[in-house]
């Protein structure tokens, strides 16, 4: 009876130290990696709560106005565009993986089948928009200005073979509407969600030098607390990595090489 009191107050005591963190995430495979570090941050005294979102504004929003602690789903330059015209002063902490953007079709197996004329959907938002401009330019779909970068737009389009016709949706929905275009740009969370495979069923992808690492993100005023310092150790460790790598690479989600040097910057190449 006494070792029974003795482990209830020992398990009482845990309790009242273990520090709570909320995280938001979008399902696939962020929140999958964050339900995976779970066991090792509680062994740190941090109870990872994990909030699954499905759009790219709100976890921003949420960590902003401090109803949650930070996120996991968003690369560095779509959080620079979002802290520009939100006026948000969310930071990056970590950069964990990478996952390359994709170029998808129900009704083609190869791009040089597109038709004249295609009505080809890429995300709306600044950053995604761009990236996706640019894989169809370096696939050979489109040429764009030569200054046009992250933030191209269709009117940076300056040849156009096909006569493309280009329609900017959320990213959440370029899934659902692959069978009503010829050609949608998906960013790969939404791809694995929609049970796409990158390596088999893109008909273009990033190659593995892309620069968009998906980056942990907080406020400043949180970003040395000891709970995310102690996420950031267990994105940063062996064990993830390993994770990513048996559970994602065949589908192209690698882990960032550098992420595992804690000092290493939260992207690269650009």
């Amino acid at each position: 009876m006494k070792k029974l009191l003795t482990a209830i107050a020992a398990c009482a005591a845990f309790s009242a130290q273990a520090e709570t963190l909320n995280v938001a995430a979008t399902p696939v495979p962020h929140a999958e990696i964050l339900e995976f570090v779970k066991p090792a941050l509680a062994k740190e005294g941090v109870e990872l709560k994990v909030r699954v979102f499905t759009d790219y504004v709100q976890p921003n929003l949420q960590v902003q106005q401090k109803n949650l602690d930070a996120n996991f789903f968003q690369h560095q330059p779509y959080l620079d565009e979002f802290n520009a015209s939100r006026k948000t002063e969310l930071v990056s902490v970590a950069g964990v993986h990478v996952e390359p953007f994709g170029a998808y079709s129900s009704k083609i197996k190869n791009l040089s089948e597109l038709p004249q004329g295609a009505i080809v959907a890429i995300p709306n938002d600044a950053t995604n928009g761009g990236r996706a401009l640019l894989l169809l330019q370096k696939a050979g779909v489109i040429k764009l200005k030569p200054e046009a970068g992250i933030l191209a737009t269709p009117k940076d389009i300056v040849e156009n073979p096909k006569g493309i016709k280009v329609r900017e949706l959320e990213a959440a929905t370029l899934p659902r509407v692959l069978a009503q275009v010829d050609l949608a740009l998906i960013n790969t969370n939404y791809a694995l969600e929609a049970k796409l495979n990158p390596t088999q069923d893109a008909l273009a992808i990033e190659g593995s030098d892309s620069p968009y690492v998906n980056i942990l993100v907080t406020r400043a005023d949180n970003k040395d607390s000891e709970a995310v310092q102690k996420l950031v150790k267990a994105l940063h460790s062996a064990e993830v990595k390993q994770f990513i790598e048996e559970k994602y690479l065949e589908l192209a989600v690698r882990a960032l090489h550098t992420a595992f040097d804690l000092d290493a910057p939260a992207r690269q190449g650009e």
